[in-house]
């Protein structure tokens, strides 16, 4: 593989690189068949499979095939990242080796207020340009002064391990982060969304990018079942009978298949029990 075709950059000095993976596709059809001692079918009858698989939730044969990523990141990010438990990761210590002086400044249209709406995260409203700029000044004048510092200490032979205690979150580090495709998709999920963090959506918009020509198959129904759709409650549902008229629905138009076609009735079926 060659790591120079399968590098993105991210943010200001980060950067996502597919190192490794093991298994694509076929290795999903493949994992899937063993239940029915089939062998290798046709490509149309295999990406049927992987969407048959994707969209009811089949979800063993995608943990056949993994990934490993080389990822820089700032440490904010980072341990937003790590509360995905289900990935194999080594980071860059700053016990055993000096931290580098590497910070996150973000680009100045991404500093914005807090929403009022969410209580996590930024809005998406116009930001006074003389508050953004002051607020990238002082950033830029405590990572220098904080990075001077933990220099000094280490010229007065303080442990690096106590020495850098006091870095900012804004301080990059570097992890190998290996995960199964079944768990990545989650990450994915979840990181793509609008409301994830801008900082964390940029890494994983990147490794979206790094695994498609891998797993063309599964990551179209990834984004068909599960980017692209949505999940209704049963008050949702009661709440759209009177605009829907299930009882005379045309299918004249639609791109689905047959087997899709009567999941869809199965489904109906359930919805109108759901508000009878």
């Amino acid at each position: 593989m060659n790591n120079k075709e399968n590098i993105i950059n991210c943010l200001d000095k980060g950067f996502v690189r597919l190192i490794d993976h093991m298994g694509d596709d076929a290795a999903i059809v493949q994992a899937a068949r063993v239940s029915y001692g089939d062998g290798t079918k046709s490509v149309n009858e295999d990406k049927g499979l992987i969407r048959y698989l994707m969209r009811n939730k089949h979800t063993s044969p995608f943990e056949m095939v993994e990934f490993k990523f080389h990822v820089k990141l700032p440490i904010f990010i980072a341990r937003q990242w790590i509360r995905h438990r289900t990935a194999n990761v080594n980071e860059y210590s700053g016990r055993y080796s000096e931290m580098k002086d590497e910070f996150y400044v973000p680009n100045i249209e991404n500093i914005k207020a807090q929403s009022k709406n969410n209580k996590q995260g930024r809005s998406n409203e116009e930001f006074s340009e003389d508050l953004a700029q002051n607020f990238l000044k002082s950033l830029e004048g405590n990572q220098s002064f904080l990075y001077n510092e933990y220099r000094n200490y280490l010229d007065q032979n303080v442990a690096r391990e106590i020495a850098r205690i006091n870095l900012p979150l804004s301080n990059y580090t570097e992890w190998y982060w290996k995960i199964d495709l079944h768990n990545l998709f989650h990450f994915l999920r979840l990181r793509l969304d609008k409301h994830a963090q801008f900082e964390i959506r940029v890494y994983a918009e990147a490794i979206c990018e790094l695994i498609k020509p891998i797993v063309p198959f599964a990551y179209q129904a990834f984004e068909d079942y599960e980017i692209n759709s949505v999940n209704l409650s049963a008050e949702e549902i009661r709440t759209l009978k009177n605009i829907i008229d299930l009882n005379n629905l045309d299918y004249s138009n639609s791109k689905l298949s047959k087997r899709e076609l009567e999941e869809l009735e199965i489904k109906i079926d359930k919805i109108k029990k759901i508000i009878e």
